[in-house]
């Protein structure tokens, strides 16, 4: 057994736990999303999400959080290896691991409108009749 592995799956869930603090401590986008989520998760309970249309909130939801989280692996890793000196390939590889986050935040966007549109709409016509 390496140092890193774990020896108990209590220990295993204790690293993850400590991982996720990380991540809430150190990655400011990571916030901003877990705080953003909160909101889009009330909203969609205050104007009665279907269970099926919640539920794809929350798909959603994860995918922002989880390519996140894998983007900050990838720059901590890169600059581990390369001890934070510059290289070219190391910005191209962070630059599309940020890439692929704002490309999942554009797609939950856009679905989030589409989603959200119809509820509202629905919340203000009830309102105004």
């Amino acid at each position: 057994m390496t140092k890193f592995k774990s020896s108990s799956v209590k220990e295993s869930i204790t690293n993850a736990v400590h991982g996720l603090k990380l991540a809430v401590s150190s990655q400011r986008n990571f916030v901003i999303e877990l705080i953003v989520s909160v909101i889009v998760i009330i909203a969609a309970l205050l104007l009665r999400f279907s269970f099926t249309d919640f539920l794809i909130v929350i798909v959603f939801i994860s995918l922002v959080l989880i390519c996140e989280l894998f983007n900050s692996v990838v720059e901590f890793v890169l600059d581990a290896v390369y001890k934070n000196n510059y290289s070219k390939l190391v910005e191209m590889a962070k630059d599309i691991s940020a890439g692929i986050v704002l490309l999942i935040v554009c797609i939950s966007f856009v679905s989030g409108v589409l989603l959200y549109g119809r509820y509202f709409i629905k919340f203000i016509m009830k309102f105004l009749s």
